[in-house]
């Protein structure tokens, strides 16, 4: 009995860590470039008892076991927005950013230029070129963007917009402002990422399937919450009979 009861507050463990995940993927349907994540969880079998005197085989006990989440790396719908300075990344691309922490990742193009034409993202981070900060003069017009990243206005290349890959971007670590940390020394994407002008990339999170998986979860979390509390109802009723008995 006792070990029913274990068995299910990591179930209940378990499932309040993916509450936890969906209610983020859904508070970021609308934030540009945006990744959902999902939870992966693993069973583990408690070793069986070593007693010889059981008249019957001791049963393994499977548990929950949280294994942290993995980041949904399907591309997001891309939407035009016409503005020059805005750029949606295809492929497995990331745009590299410097914040006070050093360089940062994201999927992110919604650049403009701050009060030094320094090109920034929306919450003022440099964008960083290959040669490091892109600055656009305050006068200069015809502003676009290739497809390699290269940033132009009619005097001529301003720089190119960095593109990075990573041997293994599930190692990605979120940071808050829809930022990713990696402790692994990135690769230049090459052919792997393009940028497209005028548009951005929105956020993978799928609204319908998100309120399907909390749906499933609630109604989950309430079965386990029921035969928690029927087990308890019985030791209870055990430990009286047990006394009236003695």
């Amino acid at each position: 009995m006792q070990n029913a009861l274990f068995v299910g507050v990591s179930s209940q463990v378990a499932l309040q860590r993916e509450l936890d995940v969906i209610a983020n993927n859904m508070a970021n349907v609308s934030t540009n470039g945006f990744k959902a994540r999902n939870s992966r969880f693993q069973e583990y079998l408690m070793p069986v008892a070593s007693a010889d005197s059981f008249q019957k085989p001791d049963r393994r006990v499977s548990y929950v076991i949280d294994q942290g989440t993995a980041l949904d790396l399907a591309q997001g719908p891309i939407e035009q927005t016409g503005n020059p300075l805005h750029v949606a990344v295809r492929g497995d691309a990331f745009l590299v950013v410097r914040t006070p922490n050093g360089d940062r990742y994201t999927r992110n193009g919604a650049f403009e230029t701050n009060a030094q034409g320094t090109l920034v993202t929306s919450d003022g981070y440099p964008v960083q070129g290959d040669g490091g900060p892109i600055q656009i003069g305050p006068q200069e017009t015809g502003i676009a963007i290739g497809p390699d990243g290269t940033v132009s206005t009619k005097l001529g290349i301003r720089g190119r917009v960095r593109l990075v890959t990573f041997a293994n971007p599930q190692a990605l670590t979120n940071e808050g402002a829809n930022l990713y940390g990696s402790t692994a020394q990135p690769q230049a994407a090459g052919l792997a990422g393009r940028v497209e002008a005028g548009a951005l990339e929105r956020s993978n999170v799928r609204p319908v399937v998100e309120m399907t998986r909390l749906m499933d979860v609630n109604r989950t979390y309430t079965m386990v919450s029921g035969v928690i509390s029927r087990l308890d109802d019985l030791r209870g009723t055990a430990i009286r009979r047990l006394a009236d008995v003695a």
